[in-house]
């Protein structure tokens, strides 16, 4: 199938590959895990998952690099997070070994669908863990599945980047000392309403402000803010319900060391707005989403960087982090993980 595939033509959506891993837990401990080509899941009508929403996912993706290696980006990462999501759930903490294993096991099998190098589409992996065991009573599931399947993806922006038009979102994400801090399928669930909502008054986004207060910024539906000041600061929101996006920490890191910015992680206020100069979605799909106008309840606030292109800061992280990523610079040590 992999010989037919239009890789400059694939959109954001499904496509099935041919093996996934699976490992079970049971009775205490994890099964030795294995691939397998079947995509279904059979389960309980009583499951876990089913009846309390007992579950968690990672995203990331595998890429062809320059010279012809294929890698993922920082999987450690994403394993920590898994295991920081499954204890807030109370479900069992796959070791890292095994997502690593599960990692390259996957990719390894469906190797032919990791597309070329310059064709702007990825393999994207998607590990998540659920309770699979009967549970009719309010109470952690005693049984639960580890899965891991990939499916390739075209780039995230089709006919280029374009900045988007976000709102002020009058609904809540996350509750403070809730669970807005991990990768749990419940908090996105939470997001459908309103960013369908969005969609059919005209934005592209939400912007979510804290539900204690609603004076500081956090992030969106799928994706953390950054700002850039006028000045050239790099600005990022801190508070203990937004989920530690892995592209936001790696482009802190960049901004630091190789584009030699100074790097704020702080709680960001709504009324600071109008002070900053650009600002980004960070995440896994597009890495930076570029933002140009912010609207607050008819207020429109356009940053200066304009709604025609990324701004120049936005710019030069988008760039360097993609150069690490697809091996055209050189990497911090540690932050691509070759599949031989």
């Amino acid at each position: 199938m992999s010989d037919v595939i239009n890789w400059s033509g694939l959109g954001f959506g499904y496509i099935k590959t041919p093996y996934r891993f699976v490992a079970h837990y049971k009775d205490g401990k994890w099964s030795e895990g294995k691939l397998i080509t079947d995509a279904q899941i059979v389960i309980s009508e009583c499951a876990g998952v089913l009846q309390y929403a007992q579950t968690a996912f990672e995203g990331l993706k595998a890429y062809t690099t320059a010279d012809g290696r294929t890698i993922t980006f920082r999987p450690d990462l994403n394993a920590e997070r898994m295991a920081q999501s499954a204890r807030r759930l109370e479900m069992p903490v796959l070791p890292e070994g095994m997502f690593l294993q599960a990692v390259e096991q996957v990719i390894s099998a469906n190797r032919q669908f990791v597309p070329p190098y310059g064709s702007g589409a990825t393999l994207y992996l998607r590990p998540y863990m659920f309770g699979s065991s009967p549970v009719i009573g309010v109470k952690p599931a005693d049984e639960y599945e580890f899965r891991l399947f990939a499916t390739p993806v075209g780039p995230y922006f089709k006919g280029g980047v374009k900045p988007l038009t976000i709102r002020v979102c009058d609904f809540d994400r996350a509750a403070p000392h809730g669970t807005g801090h991990i990768k749990a399928g419940l908090n996105y669930a939470m997001s459908l309403h309103a960013i369908v909502d969005a969609h059919e008054n005209g934005f592209d986004e939400n912007m979510y402000l804290d539900a204690g207060t609603r004076t500081y910024i956090e992030e969106t539906g799928g994706a953390n803010f950054l700002f850039v000041t006028r000045d050239g600061k790099i600005v990022t929101p801190k508070s203990e319900s937004i989920l530690p996006s892995i592209t936001r920490r790696s482009l802190c890191y960049v901004a630091e060391k190789y584009l030699g910015l100074t790097v704020e992680h702080r709680p960001v206020k709504l009324s600071e707005l109008e002070d900053f100069a650009e600002c980004g979605l960070c995440g896994t799909a597009a890495v930076i989403s570029p933002i140009g106008k912010i609207v607050d309840h008819g207020k429109e606030i356009c940053l200066s960087s304009g709604m025609n292109e990324m701004g120049e800061t936005t710019k030069k992280l988008y760039d360097t982090l993609t150069g690490i990523q697809m091996g055209k610079i050189q990497p911090p040590a540690g932050w691509l993980y070759e599949i031989k």
